[in-house]
């Protein structure tokens, strides 16, 4: 892999109940573990939503570029991630699922440009045959 970008960032303290930051400080807050894995909960963020802000931005991305080959308008566009936690056996497993509301694109066209964005997203390469990832459409 040709590299053009590293993201670095840094856990201190408790792991899911310490506090994060990135090495440019754009990123710099605390962590709480959700009460439904036994934290506390709390104002800070968590992996699994950080996981989601990256896994949605990225594949927004990736459908605004095939929308954009395809010269269909994207506009308005959202994509929303949801990342779950649970156990399996081996321990403790992610999934994900993407809605993808693209308003103003006939259904059946927005599930083929959604499904072409899921394979370009690095996120959607990454976590293929790793995680259960289901795409849907709004």
């Amino acid at each position: 892999m040709n590299v053009l970008y590293t993201a670095e960032a840094t856990v201190t303290g408790q792991g899911r109940s310490g506090h994060i930051r990135s090495s440019d400080g754009t990123l710099d807050t605390g962590l709480s573990m959700p009460r439904e894995l036994g934290g506390a909960g709390g104002a800070g963020t968590n992996p699994e939503q950080l996981f989601a802000a990256g896994y949605a931005s990225c594949f927004h991305s990736a459908l605004h570029l095939v929308a954009g080959r395809a010269k269909v308008s994207s506009e308005g566009s959202s994509v929303t991630a949801h990342v779950s936690i649970g156990k399996d056996r081996e321990g403790f497993g992610l999934a994900a699922e993407l809605v993808v509301d693209l308003p103003g694109v006939e259904r059946e066209r927005a599930e083929e440009l959604v499904a072409q964005a899921h394979e370009v997203c690095p996120y959607s390469r990454a976590t293929r045959d790793n995680i259960e990832v289901r795409v849907k459409v709004a």
